[in-house]
């Protein structure tokens, strides 16, 4: 099974193993396409330029490749990268028996996403934090780039899909207020969330918008079922729709509201996807049916820019 492509529910008990395998596929993948502008050998080398001191050349590379590189040391990478995940109860969608078939959710789709791209980072010896929030900031922590803190926040993220909650509200705006303000200055701030806020979405613009203000990057990965969520691809009979976060049920047949609905959730997918280009965010709509590669390609985009 191509982790990267796609993922089927299966035993979660070991995140860190299938982070790890996620990040080894699609390093392999960078050496077999045209994708090759981004080095992989993040913590150890960087390309050596011409009147730079030799003192740190590494001779055994340059022998077995014929190209100059130094040896990179911990503290020549300083980027900070602050996962955000959103763990408001609309994330827990689609649960994983719906519609009798076996599903993966939101949250666990960002789950190992973040896990795979703290790897990334750890290899890069760059700082990495998490933050998790529903109806407000349940975790926040500090970038480092350690070993101890990188398996502490596997621990987290394992804690977080192994307890799901129901009926978790989202306070997206308020939260991202919070974390504009308690993240290091000049980060990378990454946020997996299906930005379904209750409330008027303009609050929300205003939260990112801050981010911005306060000099971070900011990368929105737009955590959707496109199947379900957006194309509204249910079968043609009565349905009970539960707002996962309030408990309100609403009883219909699918195809007297699909047109309708989805129409309504292209004019919200349009106007966040606009705000971001305003605020010069990243916006990647990300698919949780399309696997893990949109999100490490997005990270490796903003990453090289960054550094340049």
């Amino acid at each position: 099974m191509d982790l990267l492509n796609n993922f089927d529910v299966r035993d979660l008990g070991n995140l860190e193993l299938l982070a790890r395998q996620v990040v080894e596929g699609f390093i392999i993948g960078l050496h077999k396409s045209p994708f090759h502008g981004f080095s992989v050998e993040f913590a150890e080398h960087r390309v050596y330029n011409p009147g730079e001191s030799t003192k740190n050349m590494d001779w055994k590379v340059y022998a077995r490749t014929d190209r100059m590189y130094t040896k990179r040391f911990e503290e020549e990478t300083n980027l900070r990268c602050q996962i955000v995940i959103d763990a408001s109860s609309s994330m827990y969608f689609p649960e994983p028996n719906f519609d009798g078939k076996k599903k993966m959710n939101k949250l666990l789709f960002s789950s190992l996403a973040g896990a795979a791209l703290m790897n990334m980072l750890k290899k890069q010896r760059d700082a990495f934090g998490l933050t998790v929030f529903d109806s407000k900031v349940r975790t926040h922590t500090k970038c480092k780039s350690s070993t101890v803190h990188y398996r502490l926040l596997m621990s987290m993220l394992q804690n977080l899909i192994d307890k799901p909650e129901n009926n978790k509200t989202t306070s997206a705006a308020e939260s991202l207020h919070q974390i504009a303000e308690s993240v290091h200055r000049r980060s990378l701030v990454m946020i997996f969330s299906d930005m379904f806020e209750q409330g008027d979405m303009d609050e929300m613009f205003s939260a990112l918008q801050h981010l911005k203000y306060n000099k971070h990057e900011v990368v929105l990965f737009h955590t959707v079922d496109k199947e379900l969520e957006v194309d509204f691809e249910f079968e043609n009979r009565p349905y009970v729709f539960v707002d996962m976060e309030s408990g309100e049920e609403v009883r219909l047949q699918s195809n007297q509201v699909k047109e309708y609905y989805k129409e309504q959730v292209m004019k919200m997918k349009e106007k966040l996807r606009l705000k971001c280009l305003q605020y010069k965010i990243d916006y990647v709509e990300t698919d949780i049916n399309r696997g893990f590669r949109p999100v490490l390609q997005a990270y490796l985009v903003r990453r090289s820019k960054m550094r340049t």
